[in-house]
């Protein structure tokens, strides 16, 4: 085994959907779908498409002797055949009858697509769960917010978590319209059909046995722009993992530490010091982001290739198309666990909207002010110079006479209550629940 795919990362039932096992399994599935259909429309014996049918698994037809097969002639698809045609006896003969090999070969790219999504969709909706749970527990947790790493006015832990949630839905609606479009096709070798009889009856018989959507106009592959379209669909909700991971190892820092990854009662944080407790779920995640980003371009370039069609872009799907639904999977389930045992320090939350004396509060003190009277861009410098002073903040405000003549000590007090200035904080977060 040398890329980590093949045992370090994704899922089991991920994995394999596409090993080299299963794809020639769902490319033997085509042929012998293309068989049945065949005989169904009377072009070939009724028998003849039972037996293909019967013997298009891996249960007769091994790998094995594929692989010795293509050694010898350099050919997969046609090595398939011969390996299929050989289990069939007299009646492999029919075997691959009007096919090009990207007939096969993008029909069983849409059957492993089906079930990767399956598997995706079902963790997304878990994740959703979650991220609801979580936007409703803490949705009146305040917090100080941050801006160009410093901080900020309050905001809610309910707020950062409805701000994912609302994400991954769009995910899971980017998702969804990319799964719709996802199709094999059984059209020969430009795309005309002019191999097959019957050729848009024999397509939608393949695309009902196999269970598949086929594609309306294909010349010899699927158009990639639909292959692309699930690359960035996948970037995209990577992202959105990558962003929540990047907050919680940020909010996990020693001088912040809010909020932390579960660490198990055994696990061990480095090899050399004992101490520690490192984020590496969160930083897993934000390094898997960057490969299935990269994944992007060339499924892009992808869809461009020569007259109907050249081969540059298949030995490039054999890396991309697994690589990232397997990694994908893998920061899926990270993150669900992440956030389904994520730790919460109410202390140093607490502790850190006071860290600045308040001073991130400047804006609600400027607002008070032009309520009073003042101008706002007076309030605003006025606001400027005293948060620029040494000492503490709420001193500093207290002994400017621009303020004081304006605004009571305990006015000055209760504006400087983080608790006070969440604005509709809980509103939008129940807005986003409730979607």
């Amino acid at each position: 085994m040398i890329h980590p795919i093949d045992n370090r990362y994704g899922s089991v039932e991920m994995r394999k959907i596409f090993d080299e096992e299963e794809r020639l399994n769902k490319m033997l599935l085509v042929e012998g779908a293309i068989a049945k259909a065949h005989s169904q429309l009377g072009h070939i014996p009724k028998e003849a498409g039972e037996e293909i049918y019967k013997k298009a698994n891996t249960n007769y037809v091994s790998l094995k002797r594929m692989k010795e097969i293509e050694n010898e002639i350099n050919h997969d698809i046609m090595a398939l055949v011969l390996s299929l045609s050989e289990q069939c006896g007299e009646h492999g003969k029919y075997v691959h009858l009007g096919a090009t090999s990207n007939d096969i070969n993008d029909s069983a790219t849409a059957l492993q697509f089906v079930e990767a999504f399956k598997i995706i969709f079902s963790d997304l909706l878990k994740l959703e769960i979650i991220l609801m749970d979580l936007s409703k527990k803490y949705r009146g947790t305040v917090c100080v917010g941050r801006t160009h790493g410093q901080h900020a006015i309050p905001t809610t832990y309910g707020m950062k978590f409805a701000i994912y949630l609302d994400e991954i839905r769009r995910s899971i609606d980017r998702l969804e319209f990319s799964y719709s479009n996802v199709c094999g096709k059984i059209s020969g070798a430009v795309g005309t059909m002019a191999s097959y009889k019957d050729g848009p009856e024999m397509q939608k018989k393949v695309g009902e046995i196999l269970g598949i959507k086929m594609a309306k106009i294909s010349n010899q592959v699927v158009s990639r722009d639909i292959y692309a379209d699930v690359m960035f669909s996948l970037a995209s909700l990577a992202s959105t993992l990558d962003k929540i991971a990047l907050e919680i190892r940020n909010l996990q820092r020693t001088e912040i530490m809010e909020i932390a990854e579960g660490f198990g009662k055994k696990q061990v944080g480095s090899s050399t010091m004992p101490n520690k407790k490192n984020p590496v779920t969160c930083e897993k995640i934000c390094g898997l982001a960057r490969v299935i980003y990269s994944n992007v371009f060339p499924a892009l370039m992808n869809n461009p290739l020569w007259h109907e069609r050249d081969l540059t872009n298949s030995s490039c799907e054999r890396v991309i198309h697994p690589e990232s639904f397997i990694l994908i999977d893998e920061m899926l389930k990270g993150m669900i666990k992440v956030l389904s045992t994520l730790v919460f320090n109410e202390a140093n939350i607490k502790k850190n909207l006071g860290l600045t004396g308040y001073s991130n509060l400047a804006e609600v003190l400027m607002l008070k002010l032009v309520e009073k009277g003042m101008g706002r861009q007076d309030a605003h410098e006025t606001m400027r110079v005293v948060s620029m002073k040494d000492g503490l903040f709420i001193d500093n405000v207290k002994q400017e006479s621009k303020i004081t003549d304006l605004l009571s000590n305990s006015e000055i007090d209760a504006a400087l209550n983080p608790e006070n200035y969440i604005g509709y904080a809980k509103q939008i977060v129940d807005d986003v629940i409730g979607k």
